[in-house]
């Protein structure tokens, strides 16, 4: 259910959010680099300054360079920011990959966070993440495990949608704005399909190949020796002009077989297969 500041103009929004964060006695923001996180870290810092510190979990469903931009916008929003090693390939049931292994990861996270407190933020400083209205509509387990580790989501009490949260970007200046969303290397696989660190690697260095070529928005779907390419519906035409150097590229990055969607890129795609009978 939408909370009923969704409703409000921007301006009111925007206010009720920084009165929300002037009253935490700090945050400690959940920070993958993303639009929504950045937008967060930024509002985070500008009402509560040093009283605020961007924790990054690393682990080998985060891309190199997503790690590394989000160190760059760290830095480029002068806050304080802590790379955290988190482990959840060790974990049974994030391998395993079954419809809630969102949970799993970001209660790795928040119970990492938790058990490392002492060296990052003072106690009652309150975790916070970057959920937004945008959230609501879609299967996100990863919710659950921020309620029951009282985890907040300023953005998403604010009523942010996606919308305010790329106005408010352009507003002060954040490089993210028009940033194309982006998702753990794991999403990239179906579910019920195991995950492990070899696959998410290759992921990694399938995806490498379309940044290079200079795509923005893209996804390679992992289908065992099948990769299936999604690119944003207006860059269709030059992955067809790309096809070989694309084929090329996945195959050194090791797949067998390589398919482009004709569909195009769609946010959240492999969550269809929670909705078959």
């Amino acid at each position: 259910m939408l909370p009923a500041t969704a409703s409000l103009p921007y301006d009111q929004k925007l206010a009720g959010l920084r009165a929300r964060l002037r009253d935490l006695p700090g945050a400690i923001v959940a920070f993958s680099g993303g639009v929504d996180s950045t937008a967060l870290l930024h509002a985070c810092q500008q009402e509560l300054g040093d009283r605020c510190v961007a924790v990054t979990a690393d682990s080998p469903s985060l891309p190199r360079v997503e790690l590394h931009d989000a160190e760059v916008l760290a830095q480029e929003i002068g806050a304080r920011h802590i790379v955290l090693p988190t482990h959840e390939l060790d974990q049974p049931d994030y391998r395993k990959n079954a419809g809630d292994r969102c949970y799993y990861c970001k209660k790795e996270l928040f119970v990492t966070v938790a058990q490392r407190r002492a060296e990052i933020a003072p106690a009652d400083w309150v975790v916070v993440y970057g959920a937004i209205t945008d959230d609501l509509g879609d299967h996100r387990p990863g919710q659950t495990a921020a309620a029951e580790h009282g985890v907040q989501a300023p953005l998403l009490e604010a009523g942010f949608g996606k919308d305010d949260v790329r106005r408010y970007s352009r507003e002060v200046g954040l490089r993210t704005a028009d940033k194309p969303s982006f998702a753990c290397l794991s999403s990239r696989v179906p579910y019920g399909t195991a995950i492990d660190a070899k696959v998410l690697a290759r992921i990694e260095r399938a995806e490498g190949v379309l940044r290079d070529l200079g795509f923005r928005q893209f996804r390679v779907r992992h289908h065992d020796q099948l990769a299936r390419v999604e690119v944003a519906p207006d860059e269709l035409p030059e992955a067809f002009e790309q096809r070989q150097a694309i084929g090329e590229g996945l195959r050194l990055a090791g797949y067998v077989f390589v398919a482009l969607d004709v569909f195009g890129y769609r946010s959240g795609a492999l969550n269809q297969l929670l909705k078959q009978p």
